[in-house]
């Protein structure tokens, strides 16, 4: 049932928040955990759908994964290679990078696996990730264009290859990478544009053999040697940098306000966005810089600030590929134009996100101009008009940019379904309420 929510403009935000753990983290911490020897503990996971999915997918595939009382999660992992072929399907739900991840994890191992997903992960292509998998050795069935439900049928004698990305993509890079750990040999892949280097950082973590390198012709390899002895770590997972996006922007926009995000994620190849927002003007400031388990983080304090129309580069967009829509909602509120290149993979994440945001902002009273891969936003440098109901094709940053939109636009903006909010963000509302917004459920 669909869960409607509308977001009123607002005279200040105040105080800190705590943002959910970081959903790529979490993921992939559930993941080595399961595939290292002995026990493994995990701080501040995201209880989000999508990571949950990927709980319960380790479970399936033989790991011990525990919820303890004080809110931790402990693992005891199978090792490299031990994984079991899971009796039922694994639903994913709307999560396409534990999809993606796990498919590659499942790929160098003997058994068959099948996955499904929500009607928005099933309408989502896995070419990209079933092609390089398939020069390892396994193979791939599933509907017309590569889509959910599919059958994974992994190698039995998987073979290491060297793959060059054709398109930047964490995920695909991710997968290939975790195959590798079962296969003998060295696989690598090379990246001419750098992408997140979770994987890579906790693989290091866990115990593996990871070397990145200068590529011949430019940008990077990666290459992970195959039966690595993982053993248990802890792990503490950072505030989720694009999680904090929506407070951050809000801040931003709404005059007179200022919050402290404590923890959050300062990986620089997540942190695009913020260099963007710097670029515009923004008041944002980086308190108690530390290393956690691997990863940098600081505490983020953001002030209100008037900003200004950018040209946002196509290189940046690894670094903020998730971050597009918020930012959108940001230059919406610049003086002048923000172009934004680059944006070609937005039309393949839970929605077309680049078709979504356009339109979403032209309701809004927005002048936007979208090619297949740019989106151009006419700022005004005043708040714009809102007074609109805006359609998230179950996509949770899309309804999360709206409602921030909401809470500094001349009249409130509805979103159509909410309930996508929770698969990243549970608690999002309340999070923002307790900061000064006001976002209600319709008809409240």
């Amino acid at each position: 049932m669909a869960k409607p929510l509308i977001s009123s403009r607002v005279s200040r935000l105040a105080g800190s928040a705590r943002i959910p753990g970081d959903k790529s983290i979490s993921h992939r911490a559930l993941m080595f955990g399961a595939l290292a020897v002995g026990e493994s503990t995990v701080t501040g996971l995201l209880e989000g759908d999508d990571v949950l999915r990927t709980a319960s997918a380790m479970r399936a595939l033989g790991a011990e994964v525990e919820r303890l009382a004080d809110g931790s999660w402990r693992l005891f992992g199978r090792g490299v290679g031990g994984l079991v072929e899971p009796a039922d399907v694994l639903d994913m739900g709307n999560s396409g990078t534990g999809a993606r991840l796990l498919m590659g994890l499942v790929a160098a191992h003997p058994f068959t696996t099948i996955f499904t997903g929500d009607a928005s992960l099933r309408s989502r292509p896995m070419r990209r990730v079933s092609a390089p998998l398939e020069r390892m050795g396994a193979r791939f069935v599933g509907r017309d264009g590569g889509r959910l439900p599919m059958a994974v049928v992994g190698a039995t004698q998987p073979l290491p290859i060297t793959y060059e990305l054709p398109v930047a993509s964490a995920q695909v890079k991710s997968a290939i990478l975790l195959a590798g750990l079962n296969t003998p040999g060295e696989t690598t892949v090379i990246e001419r544009e750098a992408t997140r280097d979770h994987t890579e950082l906790m693989l290091r973590n866990f115990g593996a053999t990871v070397r990145t390198e200068a590529a011949e012709g430019g940008g990077f390899a990666i290459t992970v040697t195959g039966y690595p002895e993982l053993t248990g770590r802890p792990v503490v997972v950072p505030a989720d940098p694009s999680s904090a996006a929506f407070p951050a922007v809000a801040a931003l926009l709404v005059e007179g306000s200022e919050i402290r995000l404590p923890g959050v994620g300062t990986n620089p190849l997540r942190t695009g966005l913020y260099q963007t927002l710097l670029e515009m003007g923004a008041d944002i400031y980086l308190d108690n810089a530390r290393d956690q388990a691997g990863e940098p983080v600081a505490d983020l304090v953001v002030r209100s600030s008037r900003l200004k129309g950018v040209d946002v580069p196509a290189e940046r967009a690894p670094s903020m590929i998730d971050e597009y829509p918020i930012l959108a909602v940001a230059a919406a509120f610049a003086e002048g134009t923000t172009t934004m290149r680059g944006l070609g993979e937005l039309r393949v994440k839970e929605s077309d996100r680049l078709a979504a945001m356009a339109r979403g902002l032209a309701a809004c009273g927005v002048a936007v101009e979208e090619t297949q891969d740019t989106l151009i936003v006419h700022g005004t440098g005043r708040a714009p008009a809102g007074d609109a109901t805006v359609t998230t094709h179950f996509d949770h940053r899309i309804a999360m940019s709206f409602l921030v939109m909401g809470m500094a636009s001349a009249r409130p903006v509805k979103v159509d379904d909410a309930e996508a909010i929770d698969t990243s963000f549970p608690g999002f509302a309340a999070l923002m309420n307790g900061l000064g917004g006001k976002i209600e459920a319709v008809g409240e």
